[in-house]
């Protein structure tokens, strides 16, 4: 019987375009957890405060229902409702020359950023992983890096409601062998989490600060669980590398604010996926390097 599989294996072409479309939907998805989720995890942490500290929360506020579906999309500025039409990734952007419809405020370019984005580096995974499961599950680990990436950027934040989940079920997946075997996933989110935390752990000693968060450790431990621990050091020490050379370029250009410090996540989730893409040849070189 001919299946879906085997249709998109022999249409390589219409696989990729698939794929790309899909992730034009996705990314406009990613765009919406990305500005919705710090904001909802804040509201809960209010919340939480004002329960610990018996203040009574404002009912006007907390009546409101606000999550990842409500309320629907609209214009940040002059709460315009955005209709179906006008919501279509990247070309309605194009086709409203990045304006709101109703106030004509300028739209930030970051929205269709994400979402081509979201469909390019979809679109190269499927294309490095072909019409497999791997494919799949590298697609899904890849949006959702995108999100943490920005979320991170944004707020110096990696918010557990992505990370555990992914750890969790990067252990689940390595049951059945998708990208490394069990044995080596538990260690990796082990040595993953562990290696940071030691680092961080020290420097706190030696210098009194925290040099990053705990959402740095679960990241890390997270690509130690989908790829095991073989892929830990690969990752670790390129997205130190990029993190010190962006770090100079602030310092050189007197933008840097040690108060404020750089997100380490964005260069974990880069390097991060790109050992998911070229693992297997950067680990082969490094165990024969050490070996």
């Amino acid at each position: 019987m001919y299946t879906f599989v085997e249709f998109f294996q022999n249409n390589l072409t219409i696989y990729l375009s698939s794929v790309f479309l899909i992730g034009l939907v996705v990314g406009s998805f990613l765009n919406v957890v990305i500005i919705r989720l710090p904001m909802i995890l804040e509201a809960g942490w209010k919340k939480e405060c004002c329960e610990l500290l018996e203040i009574k929360k404002n009912k006007i506020n907390s009546d409101k229902v606000f999550n990842l579906i409500f309320p629907s999309s609209h214009c940040p500025l002059c709460k315009y409702k955005i209709k179906i039409s006008q919501n279509i990734p990247i070309f309605s952007y194009l086709l409203l020359k990045g304006k709101c419809k109703n106030c004509r405020k300028d739209i930030s370019p970051r929205y269709p950023i994400i979402e081509l984005t979201s469909a390019v580096l979809a679109c190269f995974t499927a294309f490095i992983f072909g019409v497999s499961l791997q494919a799949f599950f590298a697609i899904c680990l890849t949006w959702s890096l995108i999100v943490l990436s920005v979320i991170d950027f944004d707020t110096r934040y990696l918010p557990d409601n992505i990370t555990l989940p992914l750890l969790w079920f990067g252990i689940l997946i390595s049951t059945f062998n998708i990208f490394t075997d069990i044995n080596s996933s538990i260690f990796g989110a082990i040595f993953g989490y562990g290696i940071l935390w030691t680092i961080n752990f020290f420097f706190r000693i030696i210098t009194g600060k925290v040099g990053m968060g705990h959402g740095d450790f679960k990241l890390l431990a997270v690509f130690g669980a989908w790829f095991g621990w073989q892929n830990l050091a690969p990752v670790l020490i390129l997205s130190s590398a990029i993190g010190i050379f962006v770090a100079l370029i602030l310092i050189f250009n007197k933008s840097y604010d040690k108060n404020k410090g750089i997100p380490f996540g964005p260069y974990l989730a880069f390097s991060g996926w790109l050992s998911m893409i070229v693992g297997g040849y950067v680990i082969s070189a490094y165990l024969n390097f050490i070996i």
